[in-house]
């Protein structure tokens, strides 16, 4: 039995950043180097020295969508929020929806004065409902008008700037969360590692409901994980191969990079487009990625754990119990961490 109360740790209230930094790259970063054991404190800016033309850093390019919205019940005119989490093809989305106990099938909310509505047409397990959407024009557009971005639970703050929960590389419209791990680079930053010679690779993973699930389960071997949706060009899928062969070191940014790569790597690269349930925990034999940049997570979580297949357990306990010494941001708008 793996207990998940092994990945627990103190954190004060006050270390939950609530809202991003002026300059994303003012950020702090924290080295962690799994050889040596030791750890060293930076500024975000300071990563460009930290890589050269052996390395190859991979980017999550996904698209955080205005997935909150909320709503009017057509019969009851009670409110709903929904947070549309999956988009299942044919209008048909998977979202998290409050109060979930309101809503039946056959249920249909207006949003927006009837701009958009959605029909209940399944429920599950942990406030899950699957609606149809209806509509007239795009909706991304609708989205834009009617929705917000989805933050975080803990972060009660309201956000003044969209865009600060977007990558600057942001593309590819689809998720739920932010890859927050891509928030503290600049473009004046990757300009500068593109300069040094270190090849950028971008990836898509659509960020769903594998965020905000906890896990409940004692045992964490006990724990699934929710589907969420990747791409892999065959441009992207070329480029890793070549750095693999050149036995260059592959960097995952964030830990949807990290999901993506190890999901996706099977004696090589190929194109593809594909779901993932993959959960990394100790234990697990990295085959894709050397190294990753991440964020600071939350306790007794599947990204705590993941960190912790890379570096190890008392390793990242260790790091975490410092970085709430030395005062570090945590979460979403918190700083960073390089494991080397």
């Amino acid at each position: 039995m793996i207990k998940t109360s092994d990945y627990d740790y103190y954190l004060p209230e006050e270390l939950i950043a609530q809202t991003p930094l002026k300059n994303r790259s003012e950020s702090r970063l924290m080295v962690l180097n799994r050889k040596n054991q030791t750890i060293e404190h930076k500024i975000f800016s300071n990563i460009v020295d930290l890589f050269d033309s052996n390395d190859v850093l991979v980017f999550n390019d996904t698209k955080v969508i205005p997935a909150r919205i909320i709503g009017i019940k057509e019969e009851t005119n009670a409110v709903i929020e929904l947070l549309l989490l999956k988009d299942l093809g044919e209008n048909c989305w998977e979202t998290l929806a409050k109060p979930q106990r309101r809503v039946k099938i056959g249920s249909i909310i207006s949003f927006g004065n009837g701009q958009l509505k959605a029909r209940c047409i399944a429920k599950e397990d942990m406030g899950i409902c699957r609606f149809e959407l209806l509509y007239d024009g795009i909706l991304v557009e609708i989205l834009d008008r009617l929705g917000s971005m989805p933050l975080p639970p803990y972060i009660h703050e309201k956000l003044e700037d969209p865009s600060r929960y977007q990558t600057v590389y942001a593309k590819h419209p689809g998720s739920a969360a932010a890859p927050t791990a891509g928030l503290h680079f600049t473009n004046e930053i990757l300009d500068k590692l593109k300069a040094k010679g270190v090849e950028l690779i971008f990836i898509t993973l659509h960020v769903g409901l594998g965020t905000f699930r906890p896990v409940e389960e004692d045992d964490l071997t006990n724990h699934v994980m929710h589907e969420e949706y990747y791409e892999i060009s065959k441009e992207a899928a070329e480029a890793l191969n070549r750095a693999k062969e050149a036995h260059k070191r592959i960097i995952a940014v964030g830990t949807t990079s990290t999901r993506t790569l190890e999901s996706a790597y099977s004696n090589g690269f190929k194109e593809c487009c594909a779901s993932t349930k993959i959960f990394i925990y100790p234990g697990y034999k990295f085959k894709a990625i050397d190294a990753q940049i991440t964020n600071f997570h939350l306790p007794k979580s599947t990204l705590i754990m993941l960190v912790s297949a890379l570096a190890g357990r008392e390793f990242i306990l260790k790091a975490y119990e410092e970085a709430v010494k030395e005062r570090y941001r945590f979460f979403s708008f918190g700083d960073a961490m390089l494991i080397e």
